[in-house]
């Protein structure tokens, strides 16, 4: 009896270090490529600091308050889309990247910031005239919609793996039937994830493999250090070589022309059979006709695609039919945490850019993330 009072004691100690663990504020935003965008003078003071401009799309109005006061020597001109954002150009010293247009770039030449709420910037990588630009400094939200990306990417892969799918059906039936599904289902415990990418997404979908039992394994582009819960980390080239060891794969990974297509004939070869791919990257890193071909022939024994290529996809595409594959509109990111996350970067971000400090989240244009 004593010893199982410790043990239960044991046991709540640890939910509440957990707990209190979990209430420690987060530290939001990379200081990885840092760089200021508008230095200010030393010495001066913040009431004396230079007006700057910047010019935004449509923003919560609780945001753009806490906007103005995070930099009071901002001048916030909101409310604009690509055509009205024109007419202020000229004196624009940052613009928000849903107004970005070749023609802006052109008419700005005090522009100096480019900031993007959105994690890829490969839409930004194709408009003429900001590459040329080292002046600007661009940054996104990269790892603010971590969580409720990873949280989407386990409700498609659980979908998949307990057949939810049927059960949903029956529900809808009025249908009880607990008779053995033409697929088994498959328990996640002592399955092998590889995470292909484990940045500020692919790692917060690692957490949640290790939390269901799972063996984690990844690629990363850089020498950091790996998290305690995934056992290896690979480079890039390694990724044919570690294919085989993985039930699921969880594509992470931003659109670069070094993951343009990665996933191909040959990486679906090299997957093992009745592997699962999971892609919550972007729909060009993987090869759609190659994908639909292992679905097809059984070599994958499912996919869950909250990104497709082309995207939206078309109604009348074959991926649409398969009964192996979830499909979701690109919309994994959307949830009210994610809101708050970006919103704490943007307003820490305009409060730096004010002040003249390094900008969170900076962007390698030449490296495209």
């Amino acid at each position: 009896m004593v010893k199982a009072l410790g043990g239960i004691a044991a046991l709540c100690y640890a939910l509440l270090a957990s707990f209190a663990f979990a209430q420690q504020p987060e530290q939001l935003g990379s200081t990885r490529n840092a760089r200021v965008a508008f230095p200010m003078p030393d010495g001066v003071d913040a009431a004396a600091r230079p007006r700057l401009i910047m010019l935004t799309g449509s923003w919560p109005a609780e945001t753009l308050a806490q906007m103005r006061s995070a930099a009071p020597n901002v001048t916030i001109i909101d409310g604009l889309n690509r055509e009205t954002a024109l007419a202020h150009a000229g004196k624009a010293n940052a613009v928000d990247a849903r107004l970005l247009s070749p023609e802006l770039i052109a008419s700005a030449p005090n522009l100096v910031w480019v900031v993007t709420p959105s994690a890829g910037i490969d839409r930004l990588m194709n408009i003429k005239g900001l590459a040329e630009r080292e002046s600007i400094v661009v940054t996104n939200s990269r790892a603010m919609h971590g969580p409720a990306i990873a949280d989407h990417a386990f409700a498609m892969l659980l979908t998949l793996t307990r057949n939810m799918r049927e059960h949903t059906d029956n529900q809808r039936d009025g249908k009880w039937n607990d008779a053995d599904s033409p697929v088994r289902p498959i328990a996640l415990h002592g399955k092998t994830m590889l995470v292909v990418g484990i940045g500020g997404i692919g790692e917060e979908v690692a957490k949640r493999a290790n939390g269901f039992g799972m063996r984690v394994i990844a690629t990363r582009r850089t020498d950091a250090p790996a998290p305690s819960f995934v056992q290896k980390v690979g480079k890039p080239d390694e990724l044919i070589s570690m294919l085989p060891e993985a039930d699921v794969v969880a594509v992470c990974v931003p659109l670069t022309k070094e993951t343009d297509k990665l996933f191909d004939a040959k990486a679906f070869a090299a997957m093992k059979k009745g592997a699962i791919l999971i892609n919550v990257g972007r729909g060009k890193v993987v090869d759609t006709a190659a994908l639909l071909a292992a679905v097809q022939s059984g070599r994958l024994g499912g996919a869950c695609l909250d990104v497709t290529d082309p995207e939206p996809l078309p109604a009348d595409h074959p991926l649409w039919k398969q009964p192996r594959v979830i499909i979701t509109p690109h919309t994994s990111a959307d949830s009210d945490l994610t809101d708050d996350r970006v919103r704490q970067l943007l307003v820490e971000n305009v409060r730096r850019f004010g002040a003249g400090e390094p900008l969170l989240n900076t962007v390698d244009l030449k490296s495209g993330y």
